[in-house]
């Protein structure tokens, strides 16, 4: 792909020329493409479900830019002068599930006030992370949501839990457009 600077030929230049090559614009800059190859065949399931994720994320990014709120919350990310518009931050956000980095079950003792520290990361943000703990039986000990501290997600115990052999613990975490990510350890 090639850049055209100050050429008063190509200045404002889009459309296909031929079958050998595309102009665009991108962030005002005219851009110089080889002709896409014209598809043959069916488009393989991966394919289908792509598209449409695609296109669930672009309706997404829609809906962010007609409410005055997830708008304002999205443009602050955007950064016109990469090209990076508040519609690319929503569609890149809802094509990307949070990440649970690591979950530190160190603190946690079975004691009321222990604490499981969990380390999330997403594109945009993460909006909630949730904690589930279950004794080795499947009896639930309890669940909650765990506290944003700004570099970790931190739960803290509201249960007494005499015995953690076996015991599970899953974390879910999940972002704006409602994407979400599981993440299950046994002590």
């Amino acid at each position: 792909m090639a850049e055209s600077k100050n050429n008063i030929i190509t200045h404002g230049l889009s459309g296909k020329v031929g079958d050998l090559i595309v102009f665009s614009q991108r962030n005002g800059k005219t851009i110089v493409s080889r002709a896409p190859k014209e598809r043959t065949g069916d488009y393989t399931d991966n394919q289908k479900l792509h598209q449409l994720k695609f296109q669930k994320a672009t309706l997404y990014a829609k809906s962010v830019i007609n409410d005055p709120d997830q708008n304002q919350m999205y443009s602050a990310a955007a950064d016109a002068s990469k090209g990076i518009s508040t519609y690319n931050v929503a569609v890149a956000d809802l094509l990307k599930a949070p990440d649970i980095e690591t979950i530190d079950l160190s603190a946690y003792r079975g004691k009321i006030g222990n604490t499981i520290r969990i380390v999330v990361l997403d594109d945009f943000a993460v909006k909630a992370v949730s904690v589930k703990i279950e004794n080795a039986d499947g009896s639930l000990v309890e669940e909650g949501l765990a506290v944003d501290s700004g570099f970790e997600w931190i739960y803290t115990a509201t249960a007494t839990n005499t015995d953690l052999a076996g015991d599970k613990i899953t974390i879910k975490a999940t972002d704006h457009p409602a994407n979400m990510t599981e993440m299950t350890q046994t002590l």
